[in-house]
């Protein structure tokens, strides 16, 4: 009786550890930076959970330093849960309209759709730090992007 538990106990351990792997695996961190610093190559081994997400970093001390203030480097998670296709663009992001595809303008490596002409303007005149505050920021992605479902 004892025997079937410890066997049940490890087969339970392996459908969840492989669930977990494969999960993570089907998400393409080809071309993704690192939500701390954005010259290393974001890993698959050092990622945090992020609003139902996850989002990977070049080491585990970006990580670490991303845990104790998530607020603060909101804008670069959320950048790249868009990048890694876990979250779609729903709308325009700086005013909740619906999106022409048209009106395109790329941020933080990632095509963004906008509603019109002023919106692109905008993001266009905005650089670095301020544009990608602007187009992910906290206010701006629940605007405009949704977590995608997962499979």
């Amino acid at each position: 009786m004892r025997k079937s538990r410890v066997l049940l106990a490890m087969i339970v351990s392996t459908l969840v550890l492989s669930t977990t792997v494969w999960a993570d695996s089907a998400i393409s961190l080809k071309g993704v930076k690192c939500v701390m610093n954005p010259k290393g190559a974001a890993k698959a081994t050092a990622s945090a959970d992020y609003k139902g997400g996850k989002v990977f970093f070049c080491c585990d001390h970006c990580k670490a330093a991303f845990l104790k203030s998530p607020k603060k480097f909101a804008a670069a998670a959320n950048a790249q849960l868009v990048a890694t296709k876990q979250a779609k663009q729903v709308k325009c992001p700086l005013t909740g309209k619906p999106v022409k595809e048209k009106l395109v303008v790329k941020v933080a490596g990632t095509d963004v759709h906008f509603c019109c002409p002023g919106c692109v303007k905008k993001v266009k005149a905005a650089k670095g730090k301020d544009q990608l505050n602007l187009v992910f920021g906290e206010k701006a992605f629940a605007k405009g992007f949704k977590l995608a479902k997962k499979k």
